[in-house]
Parts: structure tokens; C-alpha cells; sequence
């Protein structure tokens, strides 16, 4: 199961990288948005379950280099500093900036699934509820961003060319609903799987207690 779900995180990378979006991406917000959360809320969480608890797992060896909450703090300033007009222009307009966002992008996904799941059974557990807080802050702060962006009332990024028919503020609006129902939902249910593990763990102490 792990190594089909590193495969399918890596064909995700594949698609989103080398299939058509990077050059829609130049015209429209809404490729760079499907780019984005390609990344960090489709084949992130993927290749780090595909790791985590294996020997390959960077948590079991090193678990305080991966604190879940200040990595999602990390992720937090990453992505909205890279939706700032500034450097959405550069990774829109040059290759290198493009590279450099969408390796940022992918590190900051894989640091904070792997700090929320990684790690050895009994660290799993003792850092549970930190990884809970970690994925539910990075959930609310990309519905936020996804809010801000697919209720704004005038567009924020000059995409002018139009792409599908779309005008400049369709074309965010879309972006934004983008991410808020692929990012938003994607750490949510992370957090709630998790969640669900720490109840069951309660609930199995209580009636060994019992």
C-alpha cells in the first residue's frame, strides 16, 4: 500500500508538471491554482504517507527537526507569500521562478503531512495531537486564501490574455474555488483522520482502564 501510494504521488507530480498546466498556467489563474494544489494537497500527502512509518521515514530518526504546528506555520507564510501579485508574476513570467515555487510549494506539503503522520507507532501517537492542530491550521488558512480570492471584487493578478473564454476576475474566482474545496478539504480530512485515531486511542485506554 505504501509503495502504491508513493507511485501515485509521483504520477500526480508527473501530470501537474509535465502535462499542459505549466504552459496554461502563463495565462491563467486557475492553472496555477490546480498546479498548486497538485502539489501540496494531492501528491504531498500521498508521497509522505507512502513513507511515513517506513525506513525511509526522516520523523522515527529525527522527530523534533518535525514539529507538525511551526511546519504548518512554515507552509502558512510559503504559500500566501507566493500568492502576493509580486511573486505570482515571477512564477507566472519565468522558468526559475516557477521552479522555485513549485519546489517550495512541494517541500512545505511534504514536511507537514510527513510531521503529522510520520514517525514510529509510539511517536505517532504521542504526536497525534499536534499533527491534528497542524493540518487544521493549514486547512483554515487555504479556505481563507481560497475565500479572499473567489469573492474578491476586482482581479488581483494580471492575467489579461484570457484562457477558455474566461475574463481576469472568472478566471480567479475559479482559482479560488479551486482552493478552497481541493486545498481546504484535503488537510480537513486529514486532520479528521487523525482525529479519529486519537478518539479510538482514548477510547481503547478507557476500557483497559476499565
Amino acid at each position: 500500500m505504501r509503495r502504491l501510494l508513493f507511485l501515485t504521488g509521483l504520477l500526480i507530480l508527473a501530470a501537474v508538471w509535465l502535462g499542459p498546466l505549466p504552459a496554461w498556467a502563463r495565462h491563467a489563474f486557475f492553472a496555477h491554482m490546480t498546479m498548486h494544489m497538485g502539489v501540496v494537497a494531492v501528491a504531498a500527502p500521498l508521497l509522505a504517507l507512502g513513507i511515513a512509518g517506513s525506513r525511509w521515514d526522516p520523523v522515527r530518526a529525527a522527530p523534533r527537526l518535525f514539529p507538525p504546528v511551526p511546519l504548518s506555520v512554515v507552509e502558512l507564510v510559503i504559500v500566501w507569500a507566493w500568492h502576493a501579485p509580486v511573486l505570482h508574476h515571477a512564477a507566472r513570467h519565468s522558468t526559475g521562478g516557477l521552479f522555485l515555487e513549485q519546489g517550495l510549494f512541494l517541500c512545505a506539503g511534504l514536511l507537514v503531512w510527513i510531521s503529522a503522520f510520520g514517525g514510529s507507532a509510539a511517536q505517532r501517537a504521542q504526536r497525534r495531537g499536534a499533527g491534528i492542530v497542524g493540518l487544521l491550521l493549514t486547512s483554515m488558512h487555504m479556505t481563507l486564501l481560497g475565500a479572499l480570492l473567489a469573492l474578491a471584487s476586482r482581479p488581483i493578478y494580471a492575467h489579461t490574455e484570457g484562457l477558455f473564454g474566461l475574463t481576469p476576475l472568472e478566471d480567479q474566482h475559479l482559482g479560488g474555488a479551486i482552493m478552497l474545496l481541493v486545498g481546504g478539504v484535503a488537510y480537513l480530512v486529514g486532520g479528521l483522520s487523525l482525529t479519529g485515531g486519537l478518539l479510538r486511542m482514548t477510547s481503547l485506554a478507557q476500557e483497559d482502564k476499565v
